[in-house]
């Protein structure tokens, strides 16, 4: 039979998901109310007479009879029914800090953000100082809170584990200075989400195991050729035994895919991985690239450092953190050759999105520090939603007055491939339209993109002369690198575009390359690794082809 515990749970769940869904607000408090005093109720209810419970604290009639319901039944069906009707995410939402019931049914209902992901995300962007009830100190809260439930579900981003890793692979090479560790598995490779970390090492489970026994960290596996321990950030560290004879063997087999492997075959037992590549006459094939087998080196591969623009970035004027100018100098410092602002467009008043009126005081605003940015551009630019239609949020004369333009889906994200590729397609073919952002609108661990034909959008930008945009924040790092390729062999133009929210989001520049070169990009198929005087060049010719 139910406990009270239990009873409590579920008529404290129904109070949150009324309240969420703005139902009636009496019956959501006494359901509140009665959970709270059945928690201390000496007896349990399970063992009282039905038509004794009414007459308990906080218990009426409508109460009673719900609780009846769950004595009976073991489950609540008005309760059942509000969670078919609520998103899984927007339940899990009660488990943050800082927002309650009310504050989750605007996050959903007038931010429509339905998981805990997307909410994250929202914080990064400042959206939610937008709406009335949200200040800097509960988005701050709300976003601590995110990362330490992300934290504990074992799975991360490279971006969010990249420094532990580091920090755990310096801490073991100094504590066992004679003894050999390297890195290996998905993080050598820079998959884009971290299931676990591994090293190969010549030392023993046994002194492994003397490292941490007495730490936080617990075993979690152990067999003949590995050992797995966890610590307090709940990530699996894996190691793989090797000796001096086979670590080479060891590290290679490590840090492959599967189909990488079946493809190379045979491996002999060396010391050195480097031998392998050697017997086979081909040169090594960085670990970024042992996803499929393809030897032939990438030439002019994309590096961080290659790239000379921060295409793609927001400022005070929408949703970001920092003025244009600030934006500007510290791109300027960071080495960069140009900034592109991209604030959002009137349709996302979420984001503050710029009105006719506001982008002309902009340009103002941009035309004044480019005069006196020595050696360094802003160009302006716009992040314009693609609505329901395919249509832009703006006419041709506003249009016409960007620089560039950003073509993004911001809104009304649940559709199908075929309502999805014709707002795709249709902001393609807009002449206005210069990069194609975030082609799926996806969130790793949090939001699957809307489906779309990747071939079909390609051959349409490629036909369009539309860039496909890399958006390198590491939440979304969309295009997926997997159909890089592809679209370079139809002679796709990408772009690695940081969306900056802040002066710390260029950085974000670095994940977009990982992925990049995990699908092979070479510089000069990269837009923002372009000079200024190449992307003025470029803007131009397009701009004169589409004749605009």
């Amino acid at each position: 039979m139910p406990t009270n515990y239990e009873i409590a749970d579920q008529l404290s769940l129904l109070s949150k998901l009324m309240d969420i869904h703005d139902e009636n607000s009496f019956k959501s408090k006494s359901y509140s109310a009665a959970a709270f005093q059945i928690e201390k109720l000496p007896v349990q209810l399970a063992e009282v007479e039905p038509n004794t419970i009414a007459t308990y604290k906080g218990i009426g009639e409508s109460t009673a009879k719900k609780i009846i319901e769950i004595l009976q039944t073991g489950e609540l069906k008005v309760l059942n029914d509000l969670i078919a009707k609520t998103p899984p995410g927007v339940i899990e939402m009660l488990s943050i800090k800082g927002i309650g019931p009310k504050k989750i049914s605007t996050i959903w209902h007038e931010m429509e953000i339905e998981t805990v992901g997307e909410l994250y995300y929202a914080c990064q962007e400042n959206r939610l100082l937008r709406y009335k009830g949200f200040g800097e100190k509960t988005q701050q809260t709300v976003k601590e809170s995110i990362e330490f439930i992300e934290k504990n579900k074992g799975i991360q981003l490279y971006a969010d584990v990249e420094a532990y890793a580091h920090a755990v692979d310096k801490n073991l090479k100094e504590h066992f200075p004679l003894h050999r560790f390297a890195i290996t598995g998905e993080f050598k490779r820079q998959m884009e989400i971290i299931r676990l970390l591994e090293w190969v090492t010549t030392a023993s489970a046994a002194e492994l195991h003397q490292l941490f026994t007495g730490t936080h960290f617990t075993e979690e596996e152990k067999d003949e050729s590995t050992v797995a321990w966890k610590g307090p950030e709940n990530i699996l560290l894996k190691f793989h035994l090797a000796t001096t004879g086979n670590f080479g063997t060891i590290l290679f087999q490590t840090s492959a895919s599967e189909e990488f492997l079946n493809a190379w075959g045979a491996v002999n037992e060396v010391a050195d991985e480097t031998l392998l590549f050697e017997k086979k006459g081909i040169a090594v094939i960085p670990n970024f690239l042992r996803e499929s087998y393809n030897p032939a080196p990438v030439q002019d591969l994309i590096e961080v450092s290659s790239i000379k623009g921060v295409i793609h970035s927001h400022s005070k004027w929408s949703d970001g953190s920092n003025t244009i100018e600030e934006m500007a100098k510290h791109a300027q410092a960071k080495g960069f050759e140009y900034l592109v602002i991209s604030d959002h467009s009137k349709s996302a008043g979420y984001a503050n999105g710029l009105s006719a009126e506001r982008i002309e005081e902009q340009h103002k605003q941009i035309d004044e520090l480019n005069n006196r940015l020595n050696g360094f551009r802003i160009f302006k630019s716009i992040e314009a939603d693609i609505l329901g239609d395919g249509s832009l949020d703006y006419d041709d004369e506003i249009l016409s007055t960007f620089d560039l333009v950003i073509a993004s889906v911001h809104s009304n994200l649940k559709m199908t491939e075929e309502k999805a590729m014709s707002r795709l397609l249709g902001a393609i073919e807009n002449p206005y339209t210069t990069i194609l952002g975030h082609m799926t609108g996806r969130l790793l661990l949090s939001r699957n993109g809307y489906p779309v034909n990747h071939e079909k959008i390609i051959d349409a930008c490629v036909a369009n002369s539309v860039v496909i945009e890399l958006n390198a924040h590491p939440r979304r790092l969309d295009i997926d690198w997997r159909w890089i390729e592809k679209a370079l062999t139809k002679g796709a133009l990408i772009s690695i575009n940081p969306d900056a929210h802040e002066l710390v989001g260029f950085d974000d520049i670095k994940y977009g390359a990982l992925a990049a070169q995990k699908g092979r990009l070479p510089n000069i198929k990269n837009l923002s690794s372009f000079s200024l005087e190449e992307f003025e060049e470029y803007i131009m010719d397009v701009r004169r082809e589409k004749g605009i």
